[in-house]
């Protein structure tokens, strides 16, 4: 059976209509194969001029995966830090999915996998080419009851991140990514409906139009 059937066995539509981030994670380990799976859909992502300018590390050792989730850690608060947000009580009301943001990055490190998403080389096109293998790699995840969730670093923690991974000068991490079986259920998301997102021929010209 191919990587392709067994992603197979659970429908796109599925897939794109269950995803949401998933931010808790059990300890147990996902298989090799799953893993590869997972892996050989996110390289079929597209990818500007199919230069795949891209490299993906998967930190599974638990000596290195706690040393990225402490970094992970300091990089979440030092961005809340650059918006005036010093610690949790200024975290405004209503705001849980900053909350539970928060809580990821004090748990991260109980995914199992973590995930560098890193472009070959820096700036904004480089990085706009690896941007969709995220999506790949999530769907592919889902498929297998595996969750996850984008996540960034910040220039902070950057050099520690390079060296801790032999990352060369020359490249940059796009996105940390943790990857593990859920704590909790995968379901719908709230989104806006479509006639506030989507215009038609124009701007103002709202869906259906």
């Amino acid at each position: 059976m191919t990587t392709a059937d067994r992603l197979n066995a659970m429908p796109l539509g599925e897939a794109m209509f269950s995803q949401r981030a998933i931010r808790r994670f059990k300890r147990d380990p996902i298989p090799n194969d799953v893993l590869e799976d997972i892996m050989q859909a996110t390289i079929r992502a597209p990818n500007g001029g199919n230069n795949q300018q891209w490299r993906f590390i998967l930190v599974r050792d638990p000596e290195k995966r706690d040393k990225l989730a402490e970094l992970y850690h300091e990089a979440w608060w030092a961005k809340r830090a650059d918006a005036g947000i010093m610690g949790p009580e200024d975290i405004p009301p209503g705001k849980s999915s900053m909350r539970s943001a928060m809580r990821m990055a004090n748990e991260i490190g109980d995914a199992p996998v973590m995930v560098l998403v890193c472009a070959t080389a820096k700036g904004a096109q480089a990085m706009g080419s690896v941007i969709p293998s995220a999506q790949n790699m999530l769907l592919a995840a889902r498929a297998f009851g595996v969750g996850g969730t984008i996540a960034t670093l910040h220039p902070v923690v950057e050099e520690r991140v390079h060296a801790l991974f032999g990352i060369p000068d020359n490249a940059q991490v796009v996105y940390c990514m943790p990857l593990g079986y859920p704590r909790g259920e995968f379901g719908s998301v709230q989104r806006l409906p479509l006639a506030e997102v989507c215009g038609v021929d124009g701007w103002g010209n709202n869906y259906p139009g």
